[in-house]
């Protein structure tokens, strides 16, 4: 059996701009309209929908470390990007995660979740954390999580820990969330 080595697994990732500044600049993305509009025609248009996904995954890689899943979850970890997590855990962090709060493997880091809540507490929004995330449908890795989102293929991504979807508080209201 071969095991991965430590260098090969993603690295917790502290996002570069302030969480209260990305929960603000989320409002630009909400989907409506225009981006709805947007969305139909970069899909309509490959080439343009890739360079579109090119830009996206510059942009959040650079801010977020984003890996590009197709489903962001950021808006719910207080902008900080769950699958830099080595083990990817989408709920909260591991059993490793030492008392100061460092990644068990990479321990000269900071836990992913560790941060998320760090963050979500600066900003106003520890209750996003309490949210499921359904596992990573690993079909849309690599595609615009902004389409997606814009189209609606997120809809069911997260739920109460009751299991009833729903949208994040800083979410739009209308329409359904079933």
């Amino acid at each position: 059996m071969q095991v991965a080595t430590r260098g090969a697994w993603p690295r917790p990732y502290v996002p570069r701009l302030p969480a209260r500044l990305n929960y603000l600049l989320h409002h630009l993305l909400t989907p409506n309209r225009v981006n709805r509009r947007l969305a139909r025609w970069l899909e309509a248009h490959r080439r343009t929908g890739q360079a579109f996904t090119a830009a996206e995954k510059a942009v959040k890689e650079r801010a977020f470390g984003c890996r590009m899943c197709g489903q962001c979850a950021l808006p719910a970890t207080g902008y900080a990007c769950p699958q830099t997590c080595p083990k990817q855990l989408r709920n909260g962090p591991c059993g490793g995660v030492s008392p100061d709060g460092a990644c068990e493997v990479h321990p000269e880091l900071r836990c992913v979740w560790v941060v998320a809540y760090e963050r979500a507490e600066a900003a106003g929004h520890v209750e996003d954390l309490s949210l499921l995330q359904r596992p990573v449908d690993h079909r849309l890795t690599g595609s615009s999580s902004w389409v997606n989102y814009w189209q609606g293929r997120d809809e069911g991504l997260w739920a109460d820990p009751e299991g009833v979807r729903t949208r994040l508080p800083i979410w739009p209201t209308t329409g359904s969330a079933a």
